[in-house]
């Protein structure tokens, strides 16, 4: 009675009266649950009969014919195939198409279309190019961090070094480059290398951090043993002439250090090369008054350091221009130092 009275209070008994019939293995007025293939069980009062339906949960076709080795195949029963489920699985091909779009999209937007100018270098940072019939040489450079002072524009340094790299390249882009710097094969054989004799340099405004200045450059014949360089610096962006320089180039001896007259096979070689133009700095040809004792500033002790020199074992002639200018900032800072003296002097 009490297991009767506990079952009623979770599962509703319905009378007796209320099945059509008495339900199998007798007890009348029992409550009959479908258990799902358990087989019903008659308690010990014979009034009451349970049965339970449990469904586990689905199992896949594989994991079923795993579990039941012993049943034959044909007993088990598969998905009916569809058009769906024929299809081949097509995931890794549409992951790769994808991959190879975005790639393809992230060069395009990476492409410059902006329109350039056909006088402006396909690439402004690389070794340059012949424009000009092949007798002018253009290469552009941008004025970085290093290459500036204390007012954010370029020291006559760095453009005395552009002027140098152009220089060469031309003769390397030429393909009359040897094994000398800037020699050419005849020059080599001979043992013979280019000296600066004289550079004029006149500066109109100097570029500045993150400008792009565009230097051409072109060689002239200058009397009977030299050869005349010229340059011409502009702004890249806006064509404005920012530099102009003029140099007269002599041979000298790698070995006897003594000048040299140009051979005719070296002439030959650099003759079609020159442009018959005059200088972009008219000639001066006066000559600096030869310095003695007598002198306001003298620097004593000055000697080449082994960074100063180049290829060809001698003082470059940028290095130069800067121990001329270490001079001269020292001489102003010296008359700075003596005038400041001088006014306290006279106040007090």
């Amino acid at each position: 009675m009490v297991a009767t009275a506990a079952t009623a209070s979770f599962l509703p008994v319905p009378s007796p009266d209320a099945g059509k019939g008495k339900p199998k293995g007798g007890g009348g007025g029992g409550v009959s649950v479908n258990l799902g293939g358990l087989k019903e069980k008659q308690g010990l009062c014979g009034c009451l009969q349970v049965k339970a339906n449990a469904q586990a949960p689905p199992k896949t076709m594989e994991k079923v014919e795993n579990d039941l080795p012993w049943l034959p195949s044909s007993s088990i029963s598969h998905a009916p195939r569809t058009f769906i489920n024929q299809l081949p699985d097509w995931s890794m091909l549409l992951a790769a198409i994808t991959t190879v779009f975005l790639a393809a999209e992230k060069q395009w937007m990476m492409l410059d279309w902006k329109p350039r100018r056909p006088d402006m270098l396909i690439d402004p940072f690389g070794i340059g190019k012949i424009v000009q019939d092949g007798l002018v040489f253009r290469q552009n450079f941008p004025i970085r961090s290093y290459e500036i002072g204390a007012d954010k524009t370029a020291s006559i340094e760095t453009l005395m070094n552009h002027l140098q790299e152009t220089a060469l390249n031309h003769v390397k882009t030429a393909g009359l480059l040897g094994d000398g710097f800037g020699s050419t094969p005849e020059m080599c054989k001979k043992n013979l290398i280019w000296v600066v004799t004289k550079m004029q340099v006149v500066v109109d405004k100097y570029p500045t951090w993150g400008d792009v200045v565009q230097v051409d450059t072109w060689v002239s014949a200058s009397g009977k043993n030299g050869m005349r360089r010229d340059w011409l610096v502009r702004d890249a962006k806006t064509g404005e002439i920012l530099t102009r320089a003029s140099s007269v180039w002599v041979m000298m001896n790698k070995v006897t250090r003594r000048l040299s007259k140009i051979p005719e096979e070296v002439r030959a070689e650099i003759s079609s090369y020159f442009v018959d133009s005059a200088p972009v700095v008219p000639e001066d040809n006066r000559k600096l008054t030869k310095l003695d004792d007598s002198a306001n500033f003298i620097r004593t002790g000055l000697s080449p350091r082994w960074h100063d020199l180049d290829v060809n074992q001698h003082v470059n002639n940028v290095k130069y221009v800067g121990w001329i200018l270490e001079v001269v900032f020292c001489s102003c800072f010296i008359l700075f130092c003596l005038e400041f003296l001088f006014f306290f002097w006279w106040i007090y």
